[in-house]
């Protein structure tokens, strides 16, 4: 069998949904380490980052533009979902609210507020690095 053939067979339509599955899963992943170890886990960035390149290419998305863009964008929609829903969960819990509840009921103001008050600098650059690994792994 010729690699054209081969090529021709390849399931290039995959990479949307491995996506929404790694935009899916991350910000809980993020969330869940966070409330449990009680610290903002910067360093999550630089998992995420990882997590968006290879489901990207195990969806068979190519190389280019378009997965750099993806995997730079998914990088910062998780660490601010993530950091919404950290915010929210250490906000609402002091009030009784389930971290659902609280996330949908916090303003972008207050949520801002928290997180501006509760990542260092060393945060952002982690957030940085992530995104650096991140784009560099997806070209």
């Amino acid at each position: 069998m010729s690699s054209n053939a081969a090529r021709a067979r390849t399931v290039t339509w995959l990479w949307p949904f491995m996506l929404l599955l790694a935009l899916a899963t991350a910000p809980l992943a993020w969330m869940l380490i966070a409330l449990f170890t009680g610290r903002p886990v910067g360093w999550m960035a630089v998992l995420t980052a990882l997590e968006l390149v290879f489901m990207l290419r195990l969806g068979t998305l190519g190389p280019g533009k378009l997965r750099i863009a993806l995997v730079v964008l998914g990088t910062l929609l998780v660490a601010a979902i993530a950091n919404w829903a950290i915010a929210s969960a250490w906000m609402g819990g002091s009030m009784g609210l389930n971290p659902w509840d609280a996330s949908l009921r916090m303003g972008p103001h207050l949520a801002w507020t928290l997180i501006t008050l509760a990542n260092g600098v060393v945060e952002w650059l982690w957030l940085a690095v992530g995104i650096a690994v991140g784009a560099w792994l997806a070209r």
